[in-house]
């Protein structure tokens, strides 16, 4: 009965970690999109958008669109423009496009 016993938490633990090492989605939960939750730029300035509004206001923002996307090393950077001949700083956010991280924001001046 002891042999049963330990065999039965060995298999336990086995099965654990073949469901940690896996990552099913069944056994997890989770769902990771094969392309990331932020596949292309459209989806990134979105995003992006969807932070900057509630931290600068839109009036802020519409000042400064269009926006544009650079995906790099697996992060985008999402950034603001001004019109031409005005001076000051545009919204910058960069995004985990694996994860849909908000890695960071920030406002030139």
């Amino acid at each position: 009965m002891k042999r049963l016993g330990v065999w039965l938490i060995v298999s336990i633990l086995l099965a654990l970690e073949l469901v940690s090492v896996t990552g099913s989605k069944a056994a997890t939960g989770f769902y990771r999109p094969k392309d990331g939750f932020v596949p292309d730029t459209r989806t990134a300035i979105a995003v992006a958008e969807a932070i900057l509004v509630p931290l600068y206001g839109e009036k802020q923002l519409a000042s400064e669109r269009p926006f544009s996307a650079v995906l790099k090393n697996g992060v985008w950077m999402v950034t603001g423009h001004l019109p031409d001949g005005w001076t000051g700083g545009v919204a910058e956010v960069r995004i985990s496009k694996e994860t849909c991280e908000i890695i960071s924001v920030s406002h030139g001046k």
